[in-house]
């Protein structure tokens, strides 16, 4: 469907990967792997005791915690 398309083409032009599509349905989410400050913040406060493993859990979170989207188009009639 040309309507499921331009939507999907809508959402990855500001920034997210598309999880699950079907022909009426698709499961998007924000690519993130977190903020700048957010890294710097973590490193700042877990880099001598984790050698950085702080950084690298929350790029984790931050990415598959990111938004979801389900988009959905009606059926033509």
């Amino acid at each position: 469907m040309k309507e499921m398309e331009n939507l999907i083409d809508d959402y990855v032009t500001q920034g997210y990967e598309i999880l699950e599509q079907s022909e009426r349905n698709a499961m998007v989410r924000k690519k993130t792997w977190g903020s700048g400050g957010g890294h710097v913040l973590w490193a700042v406060l877990t880099v001598w005791w984790t050698i950085g493993i702080g950084n690298v859990i929350y790029a984790l979170i931050a990415h598959y915690g990111a938004e979801k989207v389900m988009l959905k188009v009606d059926a033509e009639e």
